[in-house]
């Protein structure tokens, strides 16, 4: 799949109607009526959004009769989930340097603050109450 495959399914996931039936979907194929169950909707309604999710690779139904399953397709979420990872890993890595510089200030600003106690020391100081 292609970036063009990526924007598809992006696209065809950011109806929350779409992401349901993909939800649903999830937990096993089923038919386009059983699909249409708890929608408000027309059949033909249910059926322009299978077709968004098939042409974005989502879903895919088995040529034939009716009733046909519809079922979800790996490959569409193998693509996101690429394409997720490499993002998730690329800001991982710049809070890792992050991480890394805040260590090093604080580290630097721990070794400033024990510098300055033993200056401050009455001891080292040679402070007048010592005696």
């Amino acid at each position: 799949m292609s970036t063009d495959a990526l924007s598809r399914v992006f696209a065809a996931l950011a109806d929350p109607t779409r992401r349901d039936m993909v939800a649903r979907l999830s937990e096993g194929d089923a038919t386009v009526s059983r699909l249409a169950e708890p929608y408000r909707m027309t059949l033909q309604a249910v059926y322009k959004h299978l077709r968004v999710l098939e042409d974005a690779g989502l879903v895919s139904r088995p040529p034939g009769p009716q009733p046909r399953p519809v079922r979800l397709e790996a490959q569409a979420f193998d693509l996101m989930d690429t394409w997720i990872e490499r993002h998730r890993s690329r800001v991982e890595q710049r809070y890792r340097r992050l991480d890394a510089v805040l260590a090093e200030m604080k580290g630097d600003e721990h070794e400033q603050d024990h510098g300055d106690d033993h200056r401050s020391r009455p001891e080292a100081a040679g402070h007048p109450d010592d005696a």
